[in-house]
Order: C-alpha cells, then sequence, then structure tokens
C-alpha cells in the first residue's frame, strides 16, 4: 500500500512539473505573440544577398529580422549618432568598430565569414601581362600602374569599406609592412608619391559595392576592378552569363586587407529575450548549414583548405587557390586611420573635374532654389563638406552650369577649395523661363571631354521639373556616342522632376539616379561617394 503511495506521489510531482512547465511555456508564447521579438540590424550593403535566407531562420524560430543597410563607414556615423536605434550590427570589417566613439556599444561579436579584398584583372589582360600562376607584390601592381599598363575601376574610398580597406592595404604593404603603422610615415614624400600614383590608375569610383559591379558589367572598356573576393566571384558569374570575358584575381604575397563579416549584439536596455534571439541567429551563422549558405555566395569560412563540394564556386582558374594561407593587412589605429583617410582627400585621390547642371526654371522658386542653395553651399563649403569627408581638395575642379531656358556661361574654379565665385553666382541667380536639361547636359559632356585627360569626370544634373526640350536628347545622345564617351551623369531630383526622363540618361552613361525628394542633402552625400 505504501509503495502505491509513494508511485501516486511521484506520478503527482511528475505532472505538477508538466502542468507548470505548460503553465510557463504558454506565457511565454502569450508575451511573444503580445510583444513579439525584433531585430533590428544595422548591416553593411554586403549582406543584402543574405536576408531572405535570414528572415526565413527568424520566422521558424519566433522572431522576426528587419535590416537597414549602409555603406561601412557610413555606419560609424550612424552608430556614433543613432545606435539606440539598432539592437545588432553586421559590418564588413571589424575593423570599423574601433572607430566608433563609445567601444563599449557593442558586444558578443564574431566573424561570421571572410573574404579578401584583392584586384581582378580581364584574363587576357593578366595573359599579356604575364601574371598568370605568379608570385605578384603590392609594389608589382603599383609598377604597372605607373607604367600605364593597368587602369582599374573601385568603389569609394571615403564611403565603402572594400575602397578604404585596399587603400589601407597598399598603404601599408608600400610602406613597407612595417610592425605599426605611424602618422609620421604618412609625411613621407616617398610613400605619398607612391600611393598617388596607384591612384592614377583609378578609371571610375562607385559609392557602392552592389553598383561597382553593375557598372563593371555593363562597362565594356573596363579591364580591371579592386573589390572582395566574393564581390569578384559575384561579377564573374555575371560576366559568364552574359558571355563576355571573366576576370583573373591577384592576391598579392606581401598582403591583402581581409573582410571578417563581424555580427555584434547593440543592449541598451538589458533585454535578454532579444540577446537570446541574437545569439540563436548567432549561432546559426556560423553552423555548418549557416556556413555552406555563405560559402555558396562565395565568402570564405577558413584561411586555408576547402572542401571539394565548394570547388565549382571558388574556381582555380580564375586565380583562386583555396588551399594557400592569406597574408592579412595589419590595419593601423583609428588615429593613423583618421589621418591616412584625410591624405586621400587632400593628396591622393585622382583629381577630379565636376560639372553641375544646376536648375534655375521658374518652378524652382520658393522652395526649390532655397534646397538648392543650401545643397550647394554644404557641398562647396571645405568646413562643412569635410565634415562628412565629401569635400572637393585643392587639385579638384568644378564648373557650375545654371540653366533655364538657355544655358549659362560655366563658371569654373581649378581648385577646388576655392568656391567662393561659385556660391555667389547660385546666390544671385533669380529663376525664371523653362527646362533646358538637355541641352546642359549636352554642354557639359563637350566641356568635359574636351578637358585635361588627368581628371577623373562627372556631370551631375539637378532638376525639380520635367524638361522643356526633350526633343534635345536626341542631340545629347548623338554627342555622347560621337566622343565615345564613358563621363557618367548622375541626376539628382527633387520637386515634381521625372526618374522616367532621367534614367536613360543614366542608362546611357552607366550612372544612377538620386531622389533628393525626401532629403536633398543626404541625396548630394550620396552622389559625391560617386566621383
Amino acid at each position: 500500500m505504501k509503495n502505491n503511495y509513494k508511485i501516486v506521489g511521484v506520478i503527482f510531482v511528475l505532472f505538477s512539473i508538466v502542468l507548470l512547465m505548460g503553465i510557463v511555456y504558454g506565457f511565454q508564447k502569450a508575451v511573444s505573440v503580445i510583444n513579439p521579438i525584433s531585430l533590428k540590424v544595422l548591416s553593411s550593403n554586403d549582406n543584402k544577398d543574405l536576408e531572405d535566407e535570414i528572415k526565413n531562420y527568424a520566422k521558424k524560430n519566433g522572431f522576426s529580422v528587419s535590416f537597414t543597410y549602409m555603406g561601412d563607414l557610413e555606419m560609424i556615423e550612424e552608430l556614433n549618432n543613432n545606435s539606440s536605434q539598432y539592437d545588432a550590427v553586421w559590418i564588413s570589417n571589424s575593423l570599423w568598430l574601433y572607430m566608433v566613439n563609445d567601444s563599449h556599444i557593442t558586444s558578443e561579436s564574431k566573424s561570421i565569414s571572410i573574404s579578401p579584398v584583392v584586384m581582378g584583372l580581364k584574363y587576357s589582360k593578366a595573359k599579356e601581362l604575364d601574371l598568370i600562376g605568379k608570385d605578384i607584390s603590392n609594389q608589382d601592381i603599383l609598377n604597372l600602374i605607373q607604367e600605364k599598363k593597368i587602369k582599374y575601376v573601385m568603389s569609394s574610398v571615403t564611403a565603402t569599406n572594400d575602397g578604404a580597406s585596399s587603400y589601407l592595404g597598399f598603404l601599408n604593404a608600400l610602406a613597407g609592412s612595417p610592425e605599426v603603422l605611424t602618422e609620421e610615415m604618412l609625411d613621407d614624400p616617398i610613400l605619398i608619391e607612391k600611393l598617388r600614383t596607384l591612384f592614377e590608375g583609378v578609371e571610375r569610383v562607385s559609392g557602392d559595392q552592389d553598383f561597382l559591379e553593375t557598372m563593371f558589367v555593363n562597362g565594356d572598356t573596363y579591364e580591371a576592378v579592386i573589390a572582395s573576393e566574393s564581390s569578384l566571384i559575384h561579377i564573374n558569374k555575371l560576366l559568364q552569363e552574359t558571355g563576355k570575358e571573366e576576370l583573373y584575381f591577384i592576391y598579392p604575397v606581401d598582403g591583402v586587407p581581409i573582410n571578417d563579416s563581424t555580427l555584434a549584439f547593440i543592449d541598451h536596455y538589458n533585454d535578454t529575450r532579444k540577446k537570446e534571439k541574437y545569439l540563436s541567429l548567432q549561432k546559426y551563422l556560423r553552423s555548418k548549414d549557416g556556413q555552406e549558405e555563405l560559402k555558396s555566395l562565395g565568402r570564405r569560412t577558413w584561411y586555408g583548405g576547402i572542401s571539394e563540394e565548394s570547388d565549382d564556386v571558388f574556381n582555380k582558374s580564375w586565380g583562386i587557390d583555396t588551399t594557400k594561407y592569406l597574408t592579412g593587412t595589419k590595419f593601423p589605429s583609428k588615429k593613423v586611420i583618421t589621418k591616412a583617410i584625410n591624405v586621400f582627400i587632400d593628396e591622393l585621390r585622382k583629381p577630379g573635374h565636376t560639372v553641375f547642371c544646376l536648375d534655375f526654371s521658374g518652378s524652382m522658386s520658393g522652395e526649390g532654389v532655397n534646397q538648392l542653395e543650401n545643397a550647394m553651399e554644404y557641398i562647396l563649403d571645405y568646413g562643412k563638406a569635410s565634415a562628412d569627408k565629401l569635400q572637393f581638395s585643392k587639385n579638384d575642379k568644378v564648373t557650375l552650369l545654371l540653366f533655364s531656358t538657355d544655358v549659362g556661361n560655366p563658371i569654373t574654379t581649378t581648385n577646388g577649395k576655392e568656391t567662393e565665385r561659385l556660391l555667389e553666382a547660385i546666390h544671385i541667380r533669380t529663376v525664371q523661363g523653362q527646362t533646358a536639361l538637355y541641352t546642359c547636359a549636352e554642354e557639359g559632356i563637350k566641356l568635359l571631354e574636351s578637358d585635361d585627360e588627368k581628371y577623373n569626370k562627372t556631370l551631375i544634373l539637378m532638376t525639380d521639373g520635367i524638361s522643356t526640350d526633350s526633343d534635345r536628347y536626341r542631340y545629347l545622345y548623338s554627342t555622347y556616342n560621337n566622343y565615345q564617351s564613358t563621363i557618367p551623369i548622375y541626376s539628382i531630383m527633387f520637386g515634381s522632376a521625372s526618374k522616367k526622363e532621367l534614367e536613360p540618361i543614366a542608362a546611357m552613361s552607366n550612372a544612377k539616379v538620386f531622389d533628393g525628394r525626401k532629403d536633398l542633402l543626404e541625396a548630394f552625400k550620396e552622389v559625391r561617394g560617386y566621383n
């Protein structure tokens, strides 16, 4: 009988535990329904191709994920000013987290994958230069650029991780791969001259990695590009699909910058539920299934060898040797990086000639012209623009073409730091007349094509309305093709501007249309990353 009581007691205890667990589970479910967990992730543009996979994983595991995408260097500023808006940050290179003002913002950071930043050359060009299967140094690349045997496109040093880290990689290698790169080394005139020569080889700059891929694939005249290995793999797949010549990748033996794709938690409210889901997501990305997904997209999950099934992604014929260990660039301190970026802007960046076509037609009256003046004052004022590292340098040339019914005479400065005359011309101009947009664009192309080849050339159109000289588009198209021009024509639209009208100009010149209707200043910041 006593044994029966014991059995009943044990059953009762077990039943009570099960019941309690059910109550707790039900409570947790109720809480999750009433207050669902959502992770807001600030992410570099590199991770867009993983968004659907991550959202599916989150949905299956009872939470949601939303992404805000930015360029890596822009993310630093966002974390400095608005970190409370996010629960996690996923950045291309952990290097940039050390540039944030408060190093304690993030925790639980781990590398998700790696991808070296290297140069890809058209295979025929690599063969012509006898680079196939050879050990190449950064100095070898510099020599080829100096001899004008290589020209290349890249993403922006001041706006993107791949652009900035490739610059820091070259800087470190050309300084002799010192144990520690110092500020004093950046004052070395020999090093500065080497770096200046390196950037003389730049044909075109993109403000983001996605557009760099599109720009290169569509730009049949380009022969080389600097980007992350994963991006170059994607470019080669696009080239294969379109029947175009593929790239051969160059891995300098004395060091390459390596992106470590770091995911970190931002905990402002000691939210254990969010942290639990964050750690679950991080664990998934580093799991076998997550890593296989990353490998399929061209991201390395190792430093040395690789399993056989991934050979179709990491194609040996493209110069990828997954059995070699990569020599990674040693990145300098925050102070040195800051100085290096400023030296690039003021001394190293290939001089640019930027022509602005500014709309002063009647529809610009009131808010339109005020927006335009404020935006131009920001971009042409060295002090204001330098706060966002968007300033023109003393070596840059800037030209204004003010248009309405007709196009005014060019107003030019050959020193991007001396823009007072340009600003004065904008402030005294009155609005009136119609919108001769295509005529201005045609004049801008003629002006740029007749200028010195030492400049990177860019045309930027700003308009708030529909052109009244649409019959002139054929003349613009004819002029552009007669010059066999490759000058990008970017447009910033605001007010009632027609995207449909501006997109053919962007397509013709392998460029983009930017929408400034919500924030004209932000559109200006974006377009400056492209020139």
